[in-house]
């Protein structure tokens, strides 16, 4: 479903699929995707966790993904991971258990 950026993140919440206009911010319903980066996991429980790709955890990798990561965050998740602990975890991965 194309949506805005707020809504992706609602879809994702969710566990629908969802993108945006261009195509920057997107779901599959289990991960959230800034570009091709993986940026969030909603795991079976329904609990969402996101990695901090913003310049402040020193995950930078552009001023958009930073605005994703800032609005996902705005929005509530119920963990926000630094960049070096979400590339080491079972959630960064294509099954997070």
């Amino acid at each position: 479903m194309r949506t805005t950026n707020e809504g992706v993140i609602s879809a994702w919440k969710r566990g629908r699929i969802a993108w945006n206009s261009r195509k920057t911010l997107h779901t599959d319903g289990q991960r959230l995707y800034s570009y091709r980066l993986h940026i969030g996991t909603r795991l079976p429980s329904d609990a969402t966790v996101l990695g901090d790709f913003t310049a402040g955890a020193g995950g930078y990798h552009s001023q958009t993904t930073s605005c994703h990561v800032g609005l996902t965050k705005r929005s509530g998740v119920d963990l926000v991971m630094h960049p070096m602990v979400w590339s080491t975890s079972p959630m960064s991965t294509k099954s997070p258990f």
